[in-house]
């Protein structure tokens, strides 16, 4: 059984975490196999420190859509704590907000593709820690696209942005925790940083067979093959092409209409792509491009 970074800190309280000031940095997928948010198991766990809470792109109850929504700090309604957006007027968390707490907790289910913002707001997280002297510590979660493959461009340095800050591959195969120690090396922020690693999970496993309940980390994320597809279907972003959102099968349709199926099925058949199965079908997405 595969256990995972929160459920290993609430069994086995650091004793090094004794009088310290808590945050965490997490949203509505921040959760243990029993759909127990992190932010109840630490307030359990470590009673009156948990001081105040971050959320990333989506919200803290990943309930914006796509780009370009932001969110605005707020207060838990739960736990009475402030929530500061990492994703609405600054995606680099400020000197003020990390004035709060003496260690960050980050605990975010990464969907295994470069593109997706998460990393980069851990990484921003990292540069600030290192800057205030503040220590980082990443609750593992399994790749749901698996740790074995390793596929895709690799970022090139002057299009760095939210979307890349490092060169790393679209489908980079490592873990949250992986990823925070690669950044916080290579990119040479050195910030204070420790990884909770879980137990159990093998690189070849993709999250079916990890027999962890999905909670979508995004609204247009339902479920662990959308991940899947992800990492190839998410360029069709940066086109006219409809990439399925506004449905309910987000990045396993695309369409537009000017496109010719007849030629489209046509052209790839010949391409013979092991795995891949195509269909011609008609969508009318409710959001996004082509809506209505």
């Amino acid at each position: 059984m595969i256990t995972i970074g929160i459920e290993h800190l609430v069994a086995n309280p650091p004793t090094s975490f004794a009088g310290k000031r808590l945050a965490l940095l997490c949203n509505q997928a921040s959760t243990d196999r029993h759909f127990r948010h992190s932010r109840d198991l630490i307030m359990q766990a470590f009673p009156g420190q948990l001081t105040c809470l971050f959320s990333p792109q989506h919200g803290f109850f990943s309930e914006k859509q796509d780009n370009m929504i932001e969110s605005g700090n707020a207060t838990d309604a739960a736990s009475g704590l402030p929530v500061f957006s990492l994703y609405g007027e600054t995606r680099k968390p400020t000197g003020a907000m990390f004035d709060h707490f003496d260690i960050l907790l980050i605990d975010l289910q990464d969907v295994g593709t470069r593109v997706y913002t998460f990393i980069w707001t851990v990484v921003y997280c990292l540069q600030r820690a290192a800057e205030t002297g503040k220590k980082v510590v990443v609750l593992d979660r399994p790749n749901p696209v698996g740790g074995h493959i390793v596929e895709g461009n690799l970022l090139k340095r002057e299009f760095r942005s939210f979307v890349g800050l490092y060169e790393i591959p679209m489908r980079h195969g490592l873990t949250m925790g992986e990823l925070a120690l690669l950044c916080n090396r290579e990119m040479g922020i050195h910030a204070e940083l420790e990884v909770i690693r879980m137990q159990g999970w093998q690189r070849e496993m993709f999250f079916a067979d990890t027999d962890f309940p999905w909670v979508f980390p995004s609204p247009n994320m339902p479920g662990p093959l959308t991940a899947l597809v992800y990492p190839g279907q998410v360029i069709w972003e940066g086109t006219n092409i409809s990439e399925g959102r506004g449905t309910t099968l987000p990045f396993e349709l695309i369409g537009a209409p000017f496109i010719d199926l007849t030629q489209v099925l046509e052209s790839m058949s010949r391409l013979n792509l092991p795995g891949c199965v195509l269909r011609p079908l008609v969508f009318e997405p409710t959001s996004g491009k082509w809506a209505g």
